[in-house]
């Protein structure tokens, strides 16, 4: 396996764990949203930097989903949300975080279903390039 597949494999793997934080959470009516979302928006973002680091990109440091998305698509990827769907997770890395006054118009379902959708995508690419290699 090439180190960008190991990297890329141990990012999706990261991403998971994220997933699995959220799915423990999720059930519980005193998770607040803005917990919720951030490890939604945590898992998706390294979701995105598994596949920007599988297909060799420059994985920048930042929390801008949609700018990540961007950056595969213009690779030809399909991407399994739009950039719109990618950017409402965005306020989740930092900002619903430290103030307690944001609303997000995603409820619990919506998140649950983005992780959902990004997840699989990612681990059909993934599962992709590994029996190529």
């Amino acid at each position: 396996m090439s180190p960008a597949l190991e990297e890329a494999t141990r990012l999706l793997r990261l991403a998971h764990r994220d997933a699995d934080t959220f799915a423990l959470l999720h059930p519980l009516p005193k998770a607040s949203m803005s917990a919720l979302g951030f490890h939604v928006q945590q898992a998706i973002e390294k979701a995105l930097k598994a596949i920007s680091t599988m297909n060799q990109l420059e994985v920048r440091r930042t929390h801008d989903l949609a700018a990540l998305a961007e950056a595969i698509s213009e690779v030809g990827e399909p991407l399994p949300l739009t950039a719109e769907e990618f950017r409402t997770l965005n306020p989740f890395a930092v900002e619903f975080r430290y103030d307690d006054e944001m609303q997000s118009s995603l409820s619990r379902q919506e998140l649950a279903s983005m992780l959902s959708s990004v997840l699989q995508w990612a681990d059909g690419k993934m599962a992709s390039a590994q029996g190529a290699s």
